[in-house]
Parts: structure tokens; C-alpha cells; sequence
């Protein structure tokens, strides 16, 4: 009896470190795809409002002509990517609202943080790349998840729109990369 009592109390252990594992759901929690798709939209509302106040600031910080570009143009796509998700909102028949979105509101924060940490030149650019990189990857990451969302809701014209962002995101990040790559890292490494 011994040796059947023992594996119960070692069950009994996993059973109650699991629990402590488990998050309650706060009142106003998701119960339905919907309800997160909405959410989710909320969330990425706010960040792209906050990035459309981050991205000047981060061309003004840029020195290599092809950064300060490439910001400056994404900050125009993003001012319409805010436009395209309050018409998603319309579409929905929701209001468009902001959510404090922790994921964007830290990155930035990073990004700060990296120009603080870094002295103005192409090593400041090259940090300044990172920072914007990781932000268009959260971005890449959000809108293919909406996507997703609104097409297994069955709202195409929605979808259409989330697609549209979802490449700009893209092309952001790749624009990024080539100067990353063609100019920008390689005067960073001399930068000794």
C-alpha cells in the first residue's frame, strides 16, 4: 500500500504547483474569437498611434540619409495605417479606442533606451534599426494574427484591409534590413 500512496502524493503535488500556474481571467475578459479580435484591434490601435508620436523622434536621431528616409516614409504609412484600422473599426460597427498596448509601449521604451545608450553616428543608427526592427517584428506577428482572426470570423473586407498593413509591415522591415545592410552596419564597424 505503500508504494500506491506515494505516486497519489506525488500527484497531489504537480495538482497544486499546476494550480498555481493557472490565471484567472479578469471580469472583462474575452469569452468569445470575437472578443479578442476586437481587443487584439484595440491593442494595435494604440501602439500604432504611439508609434506615429516615436517615429519622428527617431529620424531626428538617425544620421545615415537612407534611415532618416525610410523613417520618415513609414511614418506616412503608419498615419494611414491608423486611418485603415479606424475604418476597420467602422466596418465592425465598434468605436475606435486605444487599449494600452504593453508590447509597443516597452519596445519603444527600448528604443529609447538604445539611443541613450549609444553615441549619434551610424552606431546610434545601427541601434536605431534594431529598435525598429523589433517593432515592425511585433507588428509582422499582431496583424498575421489578425488576419487570421478575421478570417476565421468571416469578415473578408476586414481581412483585406488587416492583409494590406500586414505586407506594408513587411516591406518596413526589409526596407530596414537593406540599409542595415548596405550602408549603415558597415560604417558602424569602423565606428571602433
Amino acid at each position: 500500500m505503500k508504494n500506491s500512496e506515494k505516486p497519489k502524493q506525488h500527484d497531489k503535488k504537480i495538482e497544486d504547483k499546476d494550480d498555481k500556474l493557472i490565471v484567472q481571467p479578469a471580469k472583462n475578459a474575452a469569452a468569445t474569437l470575437k472578443d479578442l479580435f476586437i481587443e487584439s484591434l484595440k491593442d494595435i490601435y494604440w501602439a500604432e498611434n504611439a508609434l506615429v508620436s516615436a517615429l519622428p523622434k527617431m529620424a531626428a536621431n538617425a544620421t545615415a540619409v537612407a534611415l532618416k528616409s525610410a523613417i520618415n516614409d513609414h511614418l506616412s504609412v503608419t498615419k494611414n495605417q491608423v486611418a485603415r484600422l479606424q475604418n476597420i473599426f467602422d466596418l465592425l460597427g465598434e468605436k475606435a479606442v486605444g487599449k494600452k498596448c504593453d508590447a509597443m509601449e516597452g519596445l519603444l521604451k527600448e528604443g529609447d533606451s538604445i539611443m541613450e545608450g549609444t553615441m549619434p553616428g551610424a552606431v546610434r543608427d545601427a541601434g536605431i534599426i534594431s529598435a525598429s526592427q523589433k517593432i515592425e517584428h511585433y507588428e509582422i506577428a499582431t496583424y498575421g494574427t489578425l488576419v487570421a482572426f478575421a478570417k476565421a470570423l468571416g469578415e473578408n473586407d476586414v481581412a483585406k484591409l488587416l492583409t494590406q498593413t500586414l505586407a506594408e509591415e513587411k516591406e518596413s522591415d526589409t526596407v530596414l534590413n537593406d540599409v542595415a545592410l548596405n550602408a549603415v552596419n558597415n560604417r558602424a564597424v569602423k565606428n571602433k
